[in-house]
Formats: structure tokens, C-alpha cells, sequence
């Protein structure tokens, strides 16, 4: 059952050094300076196979295990044909008006090999880029219904309270995963996350329909986004308040991804500047590009961003390590604002990852998650559980989680990921959700208010430790702009991994933008959104 919680964000309990804080700042917007250049002279294979699918190209080519998308296919004949120097949108929409038929029978006449991409001239160039403005307008404003309703539904059926209490579903089957999802919203959940297949972050293609052979997670598809959706509705409505709804925007499909969640109304989205360079050694330029263009649809659709920084912490020390969890924030929001997010939509995340052996171990937790607080008053932060010290004691284990609960109810965290028991079990029993809802229920309904009342001993070890975290930022992001984001990366500054601009997964997928590049989704998306 649920319980009602007092919610508040509580700013200026510390006396933290605001000149350092904007100093950050500023070097944030130094040093995401060159990765906005490489947005906006770069294109690749997954943000035009976005745009193809926002205008309606859809489908599979083939069955089975030879099944490849549609979109996919019209990308690969246009960069075989013209290349995509100039965009994958002008080609194709000649094929549209050239007599191919209307955009479906189009894309699978280019897919097949029955018509071969051109670039037009003269007056079949002005046809091309009419219809390719026009059905760009369409797609856009498709992208934007996803605010627009989202906010009738919470209207309508109500909101629920903060913190949000998130939840993961991740059996590999979206018709199993349906019924865990909505006994999760039943029993108190907010926020519900789907788990994405292992490894469809390496995938250079979004899988077709309703998938059922995930392994620890269900792949991300549109059917699969469309399905969980109406059953979140329609237990919200039952319940009275909005269910969301979390996937991943990340990987090889970035943009892909984050537009089928726009087009389904997903309402939160994992999107972080560093996690698939870092963890899953995907090329950083690939990254970075995918990344600009995935954030102004979000920014569009009102979808949150979820960022990756806890999991900086499941490799390295989470007490020497501190503040590389805060540079890493300074520059997602750096990055997020230059793609037109507000902060309202930036989930800034980080972790309940200190050893509990560590002395004075809740002390840290609390200065560290009170400086984020302070840093980004804005901001829905997202709180992850402790995973890395779990062990088979669950015992331990459920007070550890309890005193995760107690961190952010003191220090007024927004989005609160459930900490299990069983953590490390890739799909964990449902009673140990309902432990979890129970753990978090009894926390948050009777420690929330204190956010509001408690104060700091002014010079006091959390005060003096907040302080020493941000100064260690400051200097940490004055490195990073001495030698730049991609060098830093390089040199393993942070989560104590290496990655090199050239290396890493997708890097042939990455193409340089001509003088001529078209592409007038991208176009409208900066206008609606602020960026120029």
C-alpha cells in the first residue's frame, strides 16, 4: 500500500563554495565546446535510420534471423548509391515523388533493390525537398504530441507524489514482463524500467515487433515500448495516478531509439554522455553525435534523461571517486542544454556505492548526495542503490537499502531506484519487490518531512567533506579542458577506463557532413527546441 510523502528539495543547508560551483560551469561549457562542433559537422547511420523511421519507414526485409529492418536497408542502398555526406532524406524522398508511391512501398522499393537512390537536380530537387520539409514537419510535430499528451493524462488521472519509486522489469519476454509491471504499479511503484537484452547496445539494428527471447532484459523495440505503454495507462487510470515508463537510449540505435520512445510516449530515457564510450566501448564520435540529436528529441517529447554516473562507481572507489561523479554531472548538463533539454529533464544520477565498512560511511553518503542536491537544485535527481558491496547476506542487505532510502529522503532525491535484496539476480522474485516498495514505503513516509528540517553544523565533516569533493571537481574539470573531453577520456579520467577517438564499436558509421547536408527534421527540432 502506498504512502503519501512530504517531498522537498532542500537547498542551501550547506555552505558550499558557489564561485567553485560556477566556475564548474564554465568549464563544463568550455570543454563540451568541441563535442558540439562534432554534432554539428557530423552525421551517422543510426540519426538519418531516426529520421527515416519519424517519417514513417518501418518494417523488415526477410524472416526469421535473416530478417534485417527496413531502415536499415535504405540507409545502407542511399550511402552505397550517393553516400550520406548530404543526408539520407533528400534521396529517399525522390524515390517517394519519382513514382516509387507513397513512403511505405518507397522505402521497401529502395530496400529491395527494385529503385536506386539519386540525387536529384533542378526542379526534382525542389519536389524532393518540398515533401521532405513537409513530411519533417509532420514527424516533428509527432515528437511533440508526446508532451502534450502526457501532460493530459496526468491532468486527467492525477500525479503521483516524489520521490518517484522506480522499478525494473527484465525477463526477456515483454508478455511476462506486462503482468510483473503492473503488480509493480499496484504494490506503490512510480517509475517502471524495462531492462534491454544483453548486449543490444552492440546491436547496429533495432530488433522488428513484440520480442519474447531477451536474455536478463527485453529488447527495446517500438511494439514492445507501444505495449507496455497502454498497459501503464490503463493500470494508472485504475490506480489514479500516471505510471512512467524507462527504457535506454544508448548505443549503436541511439537515435533510433529515442524516437520510437517519442513516438510511444515513454517518459524517461537513460541517456549519458560517457556510459556506452566507457562501458560498452562504443566509439565516442559515434557517441556524441548520436547523443546531440537522441537529446533534442527528448527535449521535445518532455522525456527525462536518466544519466549514468552511478555506474562510474561499480569501477572505481566510490570515496576517492567522488568527484569524478560530479565533473561527469557538470558536463551532462552542459551537454544536455546545448541540445535544448531544460533542467527539469536532466536526471543527474549518481550512487549509494561507499563500502559500509568505510567509518563514517552514512556521513559521506549524505555529504555527497546533499552537494549534488545543492549543485542542481533543478534537477530530478536519480539515486541508485548500493549493488557493488551487496552480498549474499540479505539481512545486511535490506537494512543497506534502508539506509540508501534514509540518504535520500534526508537530502531530497527525486527519482529513487529500489534497491533488492537479491541484488544481482537479473530478474529478482516479486516478493522481493514488494520487500523493496515495503523498505522504501516505511522510509519515505516517515523520514521525508526531515528533509525540510535538518541543518549542518557550519565547518561540520559534511560540510567540510561536500567541499573538498567540489574543489577536487574543480580542479579535475580544470584538467579536462587543458587537454579536452576526448584526450581526458583517453587518459582514463574517468571510471578508471581508457578509450581512444578512434576506437571502439560504430566508428565506420560516423560521416562528415557536406556543405549540402539536408535534413529538415534536424532543422525543425533546433528551431522548436532553442538550439542554434
Amino acid at each position: 500500500m502506498r504512502t503519501e510523502r512530504q517531498f522537498s528539495r532542500p537547498i542551501g543547508r550547506l555552505q558550499v563554495d558557489v564561485d567553485a560551483i560556477a566556475e564548474c560551469r564554465a568549464l563544463a561549457a568550455d570543454i563540451s565546446a568541441p563535442v558540439d562542433e562534432l554534432a554539428r559537422s557530423r552525421t551517422t547511420v543510426s540519426l538519418e535510420r531516426a529520421c527515416l523511421r519519424l517519417v514513417g519507414v518501418d518494417g523488415v526485409e526477410g524472416e526469421g534471423t535473416e530478417a534485417v529492418p527496413i531502415p536499415n536497408r535504405v540507409v545502407d542502398e542511399v550511402r552505397s548509391a550517393v553516400g550520406l555526406e548530404c543526408g539520407v532524406l533528400i534521396p529517399f524522398f525522390h524515390a517517394v515523388e519519382s513514382g516509387c508511391g507513397d513512403i511505405p512501398s518507397a522505402a521497401r522499393a529502395v530496400s529491395s533493390g527494385e529503385c536506386r537512390p539519386e540525387w536529384p537536380e533542378g526542379l526534382d530537387l525542389d519536389l524532393a525537398t518540398e515533401r521532405a520539409r513537409k513530411e519533417a514537419g509532420i514527424a516533428v510535430d509527432l515528437i511533440a504530441s508526446a508532451a502534450t499528451q502526457r501532460a493530459e493524462v496526468i491532468e486527467r488521472v492525477g500525479d503521483a507524489p516524489k520521490p518517484w519509486l522506480y522499478l525494473i522489469v527484465a525477463t526477456g519476454n515483454i508478455h511476462e514482463d506486462i503482468p510483473q509491471a503492473v503488480a509493480a504499479a499496484r504494490n506503490g511503484c512510480d517509475i517502471i524500467a524495462v531492462i534491454r537484452s544483453t548486449g543490444q547496445s552492440l546491436l547496429d539494428y533495432v530488433p522488428y515487433g513484440a520480442t519474447t527471447d531477451g536474455f536478463a532484459g527485453t529488447y527495446a523495440t517500438q511494439e514492445n515500448f507501444r505495449l507496455m505503454r497502454a498497459a501503464l495507462d490503463e493500470v494508472g487510470e485504475e490506480l489514479g495516478r500516471y505510471i512512467r515508463l524507462t527504457n535506454y537510449a544508448s548505443g549503436l540505435c541511439m537515435p533510433e531509439i529515442a524516437a520510437m520512445a517519442a513516438m510511444e510516449r515513454l517518459d524517461m530515457m537513460l541517456n549519458d554522455c560517457m556510459y556506452g564510450i566507457i562501458f560498452r566501448d562504443i566509439n565516442m564520435q559515434r557517441t556524441f553525435v548520436d547523443q546531440n540529436f537522441s537529446r533534442m528529441v527528448h527535449s521535445l517529447a518532455g522525456i527525462i534523461i536518466n544519466t549514468g554516473e552511478d555506474n562510474y562507481l561499480t569501477t572505481a572507489n566510490a570515496v576517492d571517486s567522488a568527484h569524478t561523479v560530479l565533473a561527469s554531472q557538470f558536463l551532462n548538463e552542459r551537454l544536455a542544454l546545448s541540445a535544448g533539454l531544460r533542467a527539469e529533464q536532466m536526471g543527474l544520477g549518481h550512487a549509494f556505492e561507499i563500502d559500509p565498512s568505510v567509518p563514517d560511511q552514512i556521513m559521506l553518503e549524505i555529504a555527497h548526495a546533499q552537494l549534488v542536491r545543492e549543485c542542481f537544485p533543478d534537477a530530478p535527481l536519480k539515486y541508485m542503490p548500493p549493488t557493488k558491496h551487496m552480498t549474499g547476506n540479505i539481512f545486511q542487505g535490506f537494512l543497506y537499502d534502508g539506509m540508501f532510502n534514509l540518504v535520500g529522503a534526508l537530502t531530497g532525491q527525486d527519482i529513487i531506484l529500489l534497491g533488492m535484496l537479491t541484488e544481482g539476480i537479473h530478474t529478482p522474485f516479486l516478493s522481493d519487490r514488494d520487500l523493496a516498495l515495503e523498505n522504501a514505503g516505511y522510509v519515505f513516509g516517515g523520514a521525508t518531512a526531515l528533509a525540510g528540517e535538518l541543518r549542518f553544523e557550519a565547518g561540520g565533516l559534511v560540510e567540510r567533506r561536500a567541499n573538498q569533493v567540489l574543489e577536487e571537481t574543480r580542479q579535475m574539470l580544470h584538467k579536462v579542458a587543458d587537454i579536452g573531453m576526448f584526450a581526458a577520456i583517453e587518459a582514463g579520467m574517468f571510471a578508471d577506463t581508457v578509450r581512444t577517438p578512434e576506437g571502439g564499436k560504430g566508428l565506420d558509421g560516423v560521416i562528415e557532413r557536406a556543405g549540402g547536408y539536408v535534413n529538415p527534421i534536424e532543422d525543425e527540432l533546433k528551431t522548436r527546441v532553442g538550439v542554434k
